[in-house]
């Protein structure tokens, strides 16, 4: 049975655990939310402070061209490109998820139309599980095209090689499942998806920075995610969009403003797309948001998404080992799955009063977060994540159901 000085030994024998000091982590907290929000890269701070300060203060609008403004989202494609297995130039960082899958979904289904004749090719297939805004937005989209497409959503990931057939367009998915932290295997999917003539669009919301992926190496069409989870971007910072080299060159989507433009300063009334994956753009982008991006996307420099990962199952693991042993006469159910190959870097546990308890850890300074129905999920972000944080986060929640000090009838908040 693992003990606390044994975590205390395995801290102290972490390589990884020099990153940790480059974060901004409150005393007496343990946060295992960086699932859902990041913690803040210390030099964050005096990066904005810069920007607003000095780039923007100073040098005003001439910094678009001597603080290297107007190619900042480029900038950080390329250096997001290499925790993504994607390549220079098919990167960058820009607008939100939710407006990122609504160009690429355009793209997908507007590429089949020209390939395959709109009639043959309508079915979006996707998850009921997957996270809401991607359901909404294909939701939103079809209903504006008006021509006959249809979402067609699986319950389960076996349900995908009967759900996926000619009709498909699209297969939209979520890499790892926000709720469960389920993940699917990216090459099998892909693969299945290619062989029924359909495109392969993958969120990585809660992949990116998290776990290994190799959009290029697994055949993914296009991707999209955010930075500020696993990243450490800041909140509400910009996503990224990702198209595959062999789609660039056709690749259209409807928001065509002006920094998608092959000549942006020309001003002319006609659009005319920029070659690469700078079609991908629309308008003028957030600089200091997108400067916040570039702390955290610079500490993953310093290390490896297999170390990260080595790290992330370690204390996935622990964590899963401890709560079911010590918490074993609660009704508490694992929801996420134990095999390393399908799991992401979350654990998820239901229990029936799942909110107030997880409201009574965050009291106590143990920070998850809470997803209905009844799922506690708690967030392993290796890059400041330690081992005793998991043995001390453990220990408050048996005091906790033990002692029943949490409040069945919590109130609940508007971010749950």
């Amino acid at each position: 049975m693992m003990t606390r000085d044994d975590c205390v030994a395995r801290d102290k024998a972490d390589k990884l655990s020099s990153l940790r000091d480059q974060f901004d982590l409150p005393d007496g907290v343990i946060y295992l939310d960086g699932n859902s929000l990041g913690a803040r890269p210390k030099v964050a701070l005096s990066r904005v402070q810069q920007v607003v300060n000095d780039e923007w203060g100073k040098d005003l609008i001439r910094s678009w061209n001597k603080a290297g403004w107007f190619d900042l989202p480029s900038r950080l494609g390329d250096k997001l490109a290499t925790l993504i297995g994607a390549n220079p130039n098919e990167v960058v960082v820009t607008d939100s998820t939710s407006i990122n899958l609504f160009k690429t979904l355009a793209a997908a289904l507007h590429k089949q139309s020209r390939a395959e004749g709109r009639s043959q090719r309508h079915v979006i297939v996707t998850e009921r599980a997957n996270f809401p805004t991607d359901v909404y937005i294909a939701q939103g989209l079809t209903s504006w095209l008006d021509s006959g497409y249809e979402i067609r959503m699986i319950d389960s990931p076996d349900q995908l090689n009967a759900a996926i057939d000619e009709d498909t367009a699209v297969v939209m998915l979520t890499h790892v499942n926000y709720r469960t932290g389920h993940m699917h295997d990216m090459r099998e999917v892909s693969t299945l998806a290619h062989a029924r003539g359909a495109l392969m669009l993958w969120d990585l919301a809660h992949s990116a920075g998290a776990v290994p992926v190799n959009l290029n190496a697994d055949g993914a069409d296009y991707a999209v995610g955010c930075t500020y989870k696993y990243l450490n971007g800041g909140p509400g910072s910009p996503a990224f969009i990702w198209v595959a080299a062999q789609h660039q060159k056709d690749f259209r989507q409807p928001l065509s403003g002006w920094w998608s433009h092959a000549s942006p300063f020309a001003m002319q009334p006609q659009f005319e797309a920029t070659g690469g994956i700078r079609r991908a753009l629309c308008g003028t982008q957030p600089i200091a948001s997108l400067a916040m991006v570039e702390c955290g996307l610079d500490i993953f420099a310093q290390t490896s998404m297999a170390a990260l990962r080595e790290k992330s199952l370690a204390l996935t693991d622990l964590f899963i080992d401890l709560v079911e042993s010590r918490c074993r006469v609660h009704p508490l159910e694992l929801v996420t799955p134990r095999e390393h190959a399908h799991r992401g870097s979350q654990v998820s546990f239901a229990h029936p009063h799942g909110y107030p308890v997880m409201q009574a850890l965050i009291s106590r300074g143990v920070i998850g977060d809470y997803r209905e129905p009844h799922i506690m999920r708690f967030g392993f972000t290796p890059l400041y994540t330690r081992f005793i944080d998991v043995w001390d986060a453990v220990d408050i929640l048996v005091d906790i159901l033990d002692n029943k000090r949490y409040d069945p009838a919590a109130l609940r908040d508007a971010v749950t």
